[in-house]
């Protein structure tokens, strides 16, 4: 058995459990399989996590996390020569490629990313838990900084990022579970381009570039 200083078994823990996820979605994560590949025993991980659900949750996040970052990645090769307003929509069309593109190529950390979310009971009343997920957040503020360039017109900025994140992560999930995942890649890349285009018309009301 392996020894960790106070706090590393944690992390391994969670490192274990991306790779099991990335492997197998939600599924694969387990206390079992996550102590045995860091090679400590399953009674140890409960210091750390009070049952599988707790780990899961950790490494939910973290997959949240990983979809920002190649979010973020693709946002940033936004062209440079671009005007502010046509560069803050190219952004927007970033945010929905990428965030296509990693679900049908990290399948696994796509599912555990949105397998689970806590929820807090308030008299007797279920609610979202106040963190945004990473993801999200990066949507949000594309959007605001759409507004900020005049590509987005402030009456029609509330809830947008509801009608987006609705339609790119349907067809997000299709490609990887639906009927589209058997098309050629070309075909799948052409229907994305489609949908985030369509969701970008959708919320501007309009497919007239900014002036």
């Amino acid at each position: 058995m392996r020894a960790y200083h106070h706090g590393h078994l944690r992390h391994a823990l969670i490192s274990e459990g991306l790779q099991l996820a990335r492997a197998g979605g939600p599924g694969a994560v387990t206390l079992r399989e996550a102590t045995r590949a860091a090679g400590v025993s399953p009674n140890a991980a409960y210091r750390h996590f009070a049952d599988r659900d707790a780990l899961v949750r950790a490494v939910a996040r973290e997959a949240q996390l990983a979809l920002a970052g190649a979010i973020t990645a693709r946002v940033e090769a936004t062209p440079a020569d671009l005007s502010p307003a046509e560069a803050a929509i190219e952004r927007l069309r970033r945010v929905g490629l990428a965030y296509i593109d990693f679900a049908r190529t990290e399948r696994g950390w796509f599912e555990t990313a949105f397998f689970t979310q806590d929820t807090h009971a308030n008299d007797g009343i279920v609610t979202l838990d106040d963190e945004i997920v990473a993801p999200f957040r990066l949507l949000m503020e594309t959007l605001d900084a759409m507004v900020d360039a005049g590509a987005l017109a402030r009456e029609r900025r509330p809830y947008a990022e509801w009608a987006c994140w609705s339609a790119v992560h349907g067809f997000a999930d299709i490609a990887v579970h639906g009927p589209v995942r058997w098309q050629p890649a070309t075909v799948i890349d052409a229907l994305a381009a489609s949908v985030v285009e369509s969701a970008i018309t959708g919320v501007r009301g309009t497919s007239t570039p900014p002036s």
